[in-house]
């Protein structure tokens, strides 16, 4: 199959850990860029994933904190930041006061919104380049490269 051989000789050698953070870079500088383009350009690091992740699943922060594999006190501050910036809004959880709740803001939801577009440009690229074939299983091989990692007692995210 074109594309799936062609040029790739080096992934041949290349160890899992680093074709990973290659592909990992591919989808993160299209994302910048395009929220750069989108006047976004203040997005802290890993702000694009909390956001995407609470635009797609609408998983409690924590979770998504934890998946990020971060410290509280740089959780903490990622979130400080993007309620700052204007992406987030924090506020008590009326059902319980202890609790905070954190929204996406309209800026939060645009942001989103560019995000998921720049993964689809990404995503519809590969799909071009490969096929759908080696997309699946290359999505089977990583969820089985997680659950190994939950297995052995990694969080099968980046540390």
């Amino acid at each position: 199959m074109a594309g799936a051989q062609d040029g790739q000789d080096w992934s041949a050698d290349a160890s899992f850990p680093a074709l990973l953070r290659a592909a990992r870079r591919a989808y993160g500088t299209v994302v910048r860029e395009a929220l750069a383009e989108a006047g976004c350009d203040d997005m802290p690091r890993n702000g694009s994933y909390v956001i995407g992740a609470i635009a797609r699943s609408g998983a409690p922060l924590s979770r998504i904190i934890s998946e990020l594999g971060v410290s509280k006190q740089a959780a903490g501050q990622l979130v400080d930041t993007l309620v700052t910036r204007g992406y987030l809004d924090r506020a008590a959880d009326p059902d319980d006061r202890r609790r905070l709740t954190i929204t996406l803001t309209g800026r939060g939801l645009a942001a989103a919104e560019v995000i998921r577009d720049a993964v689809e440009r990404v995503d519809a690229g590969l799909l071009r380049q490969v096929g759908p074939e080696y997309v699946a299983h290359t999505r089977a091989a990583l969820a089985a490269l997680i659950g190994a990692g939950h297995e052995t007692g990694g969080h099968g995210h980046d540390q």
